[in-house]
């Protein structure tokens, strides 16, 4: 790793932690309006994704949205929980996972598909360098979490690793919604 990625890191989490600690977990709401949702995001060729572009949150089905970075310790750990309720919910909700990183430098496609690769990711993998969808949903810090229900409205959103069993209780919420 070199130095650059190394203080990236190391800053990341530190506004990653405070993020959290500020937004305090949990957020039904998020305190977002669903304002400049949904946008577009270009997809990546990886495992259970294809390049091109998305919709976010995915049209007439319940959505969950997974920001991350690959520098960012709480994203690896959050992949496991998603990992399991996406093969647990197959094709009934969809799962987009988007990292707002800029690719070139020190980070490559290649780079994001390794990391895809070693934490199971097997759904939508999408880049926002702009952090469009991001400011959407009013996040401020990575990991976050997101669930929209079939019509596109988001129903819960989190900062920081949730739980498996939180994220199946508020899928299973925007499921009872259809």
């Amino acid at each position: 790793m070199n130095r650059r990625r190394l203080l990236t890191a190391i800053g990341g989490l530190g506004l990653t932690g405070a993020s959290a600690l500020a937004l305090g977990g949990d957020l039904p709401g998020a305190g977002t309006d669903d304002a400049g949702l949904p946008i577009r995001v270009e997809t990546m060729a990886a495992r259970g994704s294809s390049a091109g572009e998305t919709r976010v949150p995915v049209a007439d089905t319940p959505t969950v949205i997974d920001l991350f970075a690959t520098w960012c310790a709480p994203c690896k750990a959050q992949m496991d929980g998603l990992s399991t309720l996406h093969s647990e919910y197959d094709d009934r909700v969809a799962f987009v996972s988007v990292t707002n990183e800029r690719v070139g430098g020190t980070l490559s496609r290649d780079d994001i598909r390794a990391w895809w690769g070693r934490h199971d990711g097997d759904w939508t993998l999408g880049l926002d360098p702009a952090s469009d969808l991001m400011a959407a949903l009013g996040a401020s810090g990575l990991p976050f979490l997101a669930v929209a229900n079939e019509v596109g409205e988001i129903r819960w959103t989190h900062a920081g690793v949730a739980s498996t069993d939180t994220l199946r209780d508020e899928i299973d919420a925007a499921l009872a919604e259809a």
